[in-house]
């Protein structure tokens, strides 16, 4: 009896896991960070930059407080006087990577590239929001605690999952990748 459930077992989801395995979990992911997270990170770059176009390439002193704190705090407030290397650069980095690397993971381009770059700026993210900002033992949170609902360690370690995940799997055949991927084969 035990063996004619585990076949049946088998059977079902063998059955399901063989029709989506090379596309529903990539998209899902996928899907799952558009709706929850994409214009979280938009909305935060955005206020990095000017307004409008011509806006879009002039990064304002606010990328610096909130990604340099203390450097900005170093040197009074005063972009001009903020070293080009490494700290210009950083802020840069992080703000342009902020609007690129959401896109690409929606798109499905370069996933396993832009979900590593997540995975950096996350950490990168979270280290300045404990170290720089002073986030407090709330917001932090603790792992294995009964509260689900710090937005350092719990959330943060939800974003991170599907990261890891399309670094490790990728996009799947319903992205730019699978696309790409299928031609380049053909």
């Amino acid at each position: 009896m035990i063996r004619i459930i585990n076949n049946l077992h088998h059977s079902i989801f063998g059955f399901f896991q063989n029709i989506l395995q090379d596309w529903f979990p990539g998209l899902m992911a996928r899907l799952v960070f558009a709706s929850v997270l994409l214009m979280y990170f938009i909305n935060s770059a955005k206020t990095k930059v000017g307004e409008g176009l011509a806006g879009f390439f002039q990064v304002q002193d606010g990328a610096y407080v909130q990604i340099l704190p203390k450097i900005m705090e170093q040197y009074d407030y005063d972009v001009t006087q903020i070293p080009q290397f490494p700290y210009q650069l950083i802020v840069y980095a992080g703000t342009y990577a902020e609007f690129i690397l959401p896109v690409l993971i929606v798109a499905g381009l370069f996933t396993r590239i832009a979900a590593l770059g997540m995975l950096c700026f996350i950490a990168v993210q979270t280290f300045v929001d404990i170290t720089a900002h002073g986030a407090d033992e709330t917001a932090i949170g603790s792992f294995f605690d009964r509260f689900p609902d710090s937005a350092i360690s719990d959330q943060r370690l939800l974003w991170g999952f599907l990261f890891v995940y399309l670094f490790v799997y990728g996009a799947g055949k319903v992205s730019l990748d699978g696309l790409f991927g299928r031609q380049r084969s053909v």
